[in-house]
């Protein structure tokens, strides 16, 4: 490892983006980046416990404002990565629900024979809609929670099922599509139960490398930058 190489720790939906940032800026400045990628809830604890050597994290902003507030980030140095929308995958021929409305959904995820959807942030929104719709009980028996989103439409591509039923975030969807996974992107949850995730940098405090991780910061934050998470589907 080069003494001056930059280690980022970033949640999962904006890998794409966030990977393709980091080349540009080592193409820019011969400063060796590194990125590890977790599912929000693992970043979390990898953070509060001390037990990641990263300068910069890229994390939910609920997340990214508590550490903030714990001194685990330095305030006021990163910026808004991008945002990504909840959305609802099948696999290609499988029944595809009607996501014109949440009660539509809610018939939908009653119908299905299965339900699969992560462990991360994005599934925990599910698991709480469900709640809320008062079927989680029902529906309990044949759901799959899956350590990644990733791992949702590996899940679904390997599937003989016709009516099943995934979730996870639209631009993590498209990435497996693009890679060949045998699935669909159905479309964003209904506008009345949407979900937008806004993903936001930040500066740890335990970086030994603040000065480039500061410039990688700004170059994230500049517009040449926000092109490239533009392009990889950030909205």
């Amino acid at each position: 490892m080069a003494d001056n190489e930059l280690k980022i720790l970033s949640a999962g939906a904006p890998k794409t983006g966030v990977a393709r940032c980091a080349e540009a800026f080592t193409g820019k400045t011969d400063v060796p980046v590194s990125v590890q990628f977790a599912t929000a809830p693992v970043l979390r604890d990898m953070i509060i416990s001390g037990t990641s050597d990263a300068d910069i994290v890229i994390a939910p902003i609920p997340a990214a404002k508590a550490f903030a507030e714990s001194g685990h980030t330095v305030d006021g140095t990163g910026s808004i990565i991008g945002s990504v929308k909840a959305a609802v995958t099948v696999k290609n021929g499988a029944k595809e629900p009607d996501l014109s409305s949440a009660e539509s959904l809610k018939q939908a995820i009653l119908e299905t024979d299965s339900l699969v959807y992560n462990e991360a942030s994005s599934g925990q929104y599910i698991a709480t809609m469900i709640e809320k719709f008062g079927i989680a009980d029902e529906v309990a028996a044949k759901t799959t929670r899956t350590k990644t989103g990733a791992a949702v439409m590996e899940h679904l591509h390997a599937s003989t099922l016709t009516n099943e039923i995934g979730f996870g975030q639209a631009i993590e969807i498209q990435v497996q599509i693009d890679k060949g996974l045998n699935v669909k992107l159905v479309g964003p949850l209904p506008t009345d139960v949407e979900k937008v995730t806004t993903y936001q940098s930040a500066l740890l405090s335990r970086s030994k490398n603040n000065q480039n991780a500061i410039e990688l910061l700004d170059f994230m934050a500049s517009e040449e930058a926000r092109e490239i998470c533009r392009g990889t589907g950030l909205i």
